[in-house]
This record gives C-alpha cells, sequence and structure tokens, in this order.
C-alpha cells in the first residue's frame, strides 16, 4: 500500500497578517509591540488561523514604517528586543502556530551602516553594494524611471557627484543585487531568522529586486491619467522584473527548503508573469508568488469566474494556488465591497483552493478608518495627497474592545469611532457577527480536506451568482455566493445538504449578499 505524502504545512494552512504597530500594546507607549502580539496569541488561535506574519520589526528610522531597514538582524526598540521575539516565537510554537517574518530586500534604510559606507566615497568598498549612475547629460537623473512614491527615483548625492537609486523614498537606497557580496550578505540574514527558529517570509517587492543593467528609459504609458499615481506614468519594463530576479529567488529557496520553510514573495504582475515566480524545476522561486486577483478585481460573478479559472489554468506542474483579499496597502474588502458583500468575501477567500491569507481586522469587517489630516503618517500620502493612495485608513489600531483596548495611551494612529462597535470583545459571543463567520468558516476548512486541499471545478458564473465545487475523493461540496444586493434563484446544481450560510435560518432563495456552502449528497 502507497502512503500519501504529506503535504507541506504551507499549503494547509491559513496565514494572518499582523501590523505590528497596530495589533497590541503592550508597554503603553502607543505603539504596538511583540509583546503585545505575544499576549493576544490565544486570540489568534481561537480564530483558528495556522500561521502570522509580521510585518516587519527591524530596527528602523521608520520613513516608512519599517519597509526602511536599519539592520537586518535585530528588532527595533520600539517592538521589544531579540529576547522578546525569541519568547514570542516559542511562545507561539507551544500554540501550533507558526511565524513569519517580512523581509524587505529590495532596500535598505540609508542609515544602514552599509549605505552609510557606500555614500561615505566613490572608492569606499561598499560603494558598489548600491546602485550608484552619473547623471544625464543635462545633469539631471541618470533616466526616466519614476519611484512608486511619485518623483524620479534617483537622489542625486552632492558630495560624491552621483545618483542613487530608490525605487521608493530617498530614505530607502536601493541594494545592487548583481553584486555577488550582497546576495551572500543578505542571505546570511535570513539564515540568522531561519536558525532562530522561523518558519518563513514574505518578500518584499520581490518583482522590483534587479534593474536593468543598462538603465534605459521605460517607456510611457499610454493609459495614464493623473488620477493614477506619478508612477504609472511610465511602464516598468527596465525598472523591475528583470530576468537576474529567478537566480536570486532560487538561492533564497533552496536555504528556506534547507530550514523546512516558506517564501511568499509580493509581486504585482499579470498572471503570466507571477507564474514565473515558481520558477522551474531546476532552479524552482518562492513557494507562494502572492495572487493579488481578488483585491484587484470588479466584484462581477463573470470576472470572478474568469480570474479564478485563468489563475487556476496558469498554474505550474506542482505550483500551489494562494489567495488574499487585502494587505497593509490596499482598501478593506469592507470598502471596496460594502459590509454585506464583505461576508460573501470571507465564504469566497476560505473556500477556493489554496493558502489563504488574512489581514488584521478583516475578521471584524473593519472598513477603512477615516484618520483626520492632522493625524497622517504614511509619507506616501504625505507626497501625493488627495489622491487616495495613503494606506494609514488600513494600518490604525485593531479595536479589542469597546473603549478600543489597544493601548493605555492615545496611538499612534487614532481609532475610528467607526470601529468601536465591531470590536473583539462585542463580536466573540455574537453568533451574526463577522467574527463569528471567520471562525465558522476556518472551522470548517480545516475539519475538511476537501476545503483545505482538495481539487476545485466547475467554477462558473449565472447572472451576479458565483459558484463552484471542491472535492476530495467521494466527499464535495458546493458554494454558492451572491453577489447582487437582491434575492435570486438558486441557480440549478446537484442536491446537497446546507453546512453554513453567512445568513441565518434557511431561504428557498438566494438573499441579498449571501453565501451558502453545501455538502453535496
Amino acid at each position: 500500500m502507497t502512503v500519501p505524502h504529506p503535504k507541506p504545512w504551507w499549503e494547509v494552512a491559513t496565514v494572518y497578517q499582523i501590523y505590528p504597530r497596530s495589533f497590541a500594546d503592550s508597554n503603553g507607549d502607543g505603539i504596538g509591540d511583540l509583546n503585545g502580539i505575544a499576549d493576544r496569541l490565544d486570540y489568534l488561535v481561537a480564530l483558528g488561523i495556522d500561521a502570522i506574519w509580521i510585518s516587519p520589526i527591524f530596527p528602523s528610522p521608520m520613513a516608512d514604517f519599517g519597509y526602511d531597514v536599519a539592520d537586518y538582524t535585530g528588532v527595533d526598540p520600539r517592538f521589544g528586543t531579540l529576547a522578546d521575539f525569541d519568547a514570542l516565537l516559542a511562545k507561539a510554537h507551544a500554540k501550533g502556530l507558526r511565524v513569519l517574518l517580512d523581509f524587505v530586500p529590495n532596500h535598505s534604510s540609508d542609515r544602514h551602516p552599509w549605505f552609510v559606507a557606500s555614500r561615505s566615497s566613490r572608492d569606499d568598498p561598499k560603494r558598489d553594494w548600491y546602485i550608484w549612475r552619473d547623471p544625464a547629460a543635462d545633469g539631471g537623473p541618470p533616466n526616466n524611471w519614476i519611484s512608486d512614491f511619485g518623483g524620479p527615483a534617483w537622489t542625486y548625492d552632492a558630495a560624491t557627484g552621483q545618483y542613487y537609486s530608490r525605487a521608493f523614498l530617498p530614505e530607502q537606497p536601493d541594494l545592487n543585487w548583481r553584486n555577488p557580496a550582497v546576495r551572500a550578505a543578505m542571505l546570511d540574514a535570513m539564515r540568522f531568522w531561519f536558525e532562530r527558529g522561523v518558519d518563513g517570509f514574505r518578500i518584499d517587492v520581490l518583482w522590483h529586486m534587479v534593474k536593468h543593467a543598462d538603465f534605459p528609459d521605460n517607456p510611457p504609458n499610454p493609459d495614464y491619467h493623473d488620477r493614477m499615481g506619478e508612477m504609472h506614468r511610465v511602464l516598468q519594463h527596465h525598472s523591475t522584473d528583470q530576468p537576474e530576479v529567478h537566480d536570486i529567488a532560487a538561492d533564497m529557496r533552496a536555504l528556506a527548503d534547507a530550514h523546512g520553510a516558506v517564501l511568499v514573495g509580493e509581486i504585482y504582475l499579470p498572471v503570466p508573469k507571477l507564474m514565473t515566480y515558481y520558477g522551474a524545476d531546476d532552479a524552482p522561486g518562492v513557494h507562494l508568488p502572492f495572487n493579488f486577483q481578488l483585491i484587484e478585481a470588479a466584484w462581477d460573478a463573470p470576472e470572478l469566474a474568469r480570474r479564478i479559472v485563468e489563475y487556476e489554468a496558469a498554474l505550474p506542474p506542482g505550483g500551489w494556488p494562494n489567495w488574499v483579499l487585502g494587505n497593509h496597502d490596499r482598501p478593506r474588502i469592507a470598502t471596496r465591497v460594502g459590509a454585506a458583500q464583505a461576508r460573501v468575501a470571507a465564504m469566497l477567500l476560505l473556500t477556493l483552493r489554496g493558502t489563504p491569507t488574512l489581514y488584521q481586522g478583516d475578521e471584524l469587517g473593519l472598513p477603512d478608518a477615516q484618520v483626520p489630516p492632522d493625524r497622517v503618517q504614511d509619507p506616501r500620502e504625505l507626497r501625493e495627497p488627495g489622491l487616495g493612495l495613503g494606506r494609514d485608513p488600513v494600518r490604525t489600531p485593531l479595536p479589542w474592545d469597546a473603549t478600543g483596548g489597544f493601548s493605555s495611551t492615545e496611538p499612534w494612529l487614532p481609532i475610528d469611532p467607526a470601529h468601536l462597535p465591531l470590536n473583539v470583545v462585542a463580536q466573540s459571543d455574537d453568533p451574526g457577527s463577522m467574527l463569528t463567520l471567520y471562525r465558522r468558516l476556518l472551522a470548517l476548512r480545516r475539519a475538511t480536506p476537501a476545503l483545505s486541499t482538495g481539487g476545485i471545478s466547475d467554477v462558473r458564473a449565472d447572472g451576479t451568482v458565483l459558484t463552484w465545487l471542491r472535492g476530495d475523493g467521494a466527499e464535495r461540496y458546493r458554494i454558492v455566493l451572491n453577489l447582487a444586493d437582491g434575492d435570486v434563484p438558486f441557480p440549478t446544481i446537484e442536491p446537497g445538504d446546507r453546512l453554513l450560510s453567512t445568513h441565518d435560518g434557511m431561504s428557498p432563495t438566494l438573499r441579498p449578499a449571501e453565501g451558502v456552502l453545501l455538502k453535496v449528497r
């Protein structure tokens, strides 16, 4: 008898993203921290997730709130100490939770000792650890590349007479991954955390990591308009998604595989290009290239069906899918589709084939927060105000109780009063709450192999109704979602018994914004 090979843990898992500044504050300074996360692990266990991904906790000047790293092997004092991290990791593991960290390899902080040395002289040994170029003939930037935060993707250094590349803020100089010493140093940093017991990394802006060796201009974007943000004025053909990045991903993958760890790559690219980040048999890439289809899609049954089918069909042999509704950079699902449809979206996310990732607060149904203009912190909003690109509305503190419960003092971002009725305590014992719905869906997913690792088939749209089958051997489950705000007839499907609905009670029709999960007879 052949014994089935066990699935990798990350294929069976549900991942929960923690934005540490806003999860829980244990020391009363208004900023969330590692001990705050440790204190709330029981909440995550009760929710039913399997792994936490923690946004950057490394020492940082916080020009971009941790995505400007000054030391890849330390913990910022705002969040605690290495000892605090070790204690959190041990406590999480004891409760059956895996821990992923956020690795930021495209750029460091301009305060990192590597860049301080690189900037000190053209002759410094670390000069080539970053990307330096002479000015253009007119003295301006070397080419027309645009920062993701607006303005040129280059900053002039008067002391050495050259520009350095930076895809984001001037305080975030791009590392030169064509330099073998940089690659070795960054792999050593990853190894440091793996040897402490970390279960994986989410790799920030993986597709940005290598630039075209000749630095040609990017072509203009023919579809650009001024509400898109200046970064979209050009198409990033030469400043991102270069073929050499796949060799780097293969090196990272080998290191992760040696430690039984997972790599999740942040990659905002069309599906055909996204699939290349799974790598090849002789050079595997990241285990899970992040799939942002649900974040970017219109809330429309035919479009969602098309995207699900095309994504599944594009997966390479052995490639495991993944899905995400939101993160720390994009508007919340409850704001994008409304509070009622956010319940349908929860069933969508947690019943598709693949590893789902939840963003903190989505399990409470939080909408984007209203942040007063004088409290705005996000550098992107401050650089391009009024375009709706700011990320503060999805980064405000989690409401643990009716008073907020996040901190004993004023938090770094205000809690929106509209979030307070949606707090954890209020929802925990409410059978009709969003939190209860997430808990029920996650429990059912964990207990049902067909819903966690089974196959998917018959994905189709019938007007406003989206439906598909999940199966594992003889067991099959039908998911039926009404994306409309009115009653619709049940689609013609095989007989089944209702296991779960986003609504109370039973109805002969599919009610407005209702999702139903049935076990096929």
